[in-house]
């Protein structure tokens, strides 16, 4: 299910969201929002979760994890 709302954009953010679309990059200007909210959705998640590690303090059992993950290539798509 979706809802349908509006949002008022520059019009600089339209036209690029318009380029886009006509070039096949994206099949519409929903999609590219889409993406970008869920995009930024999970980077605040990756924000507070920092934060509740960074509070926690040094986990000598977890050092090895965070040193794999900082080297793994994130996959963002």
């Amino acid at each position: 299910m979706s809802i349908q709302i509006a949002v008022r954009l520059p019009d600089e953010t339209v036209h690029k969201l318009d380029e886009l679309v006509a070039a096949g990059e994206a099949p519409s200007r929903a999609s590219v929002i889409e993406l970008a909210l869920a995009r930024e959705f999970r980077r605040l998640v990756a924000v507070r979760d920092a934060a509740i590690l960074a509070g926690a303090g040094r986990d000598e059992d977890m050092d090895s994890l965070a040193d794999y993950t900082a080297r793994a290539p994130m996959d963002i798509e």
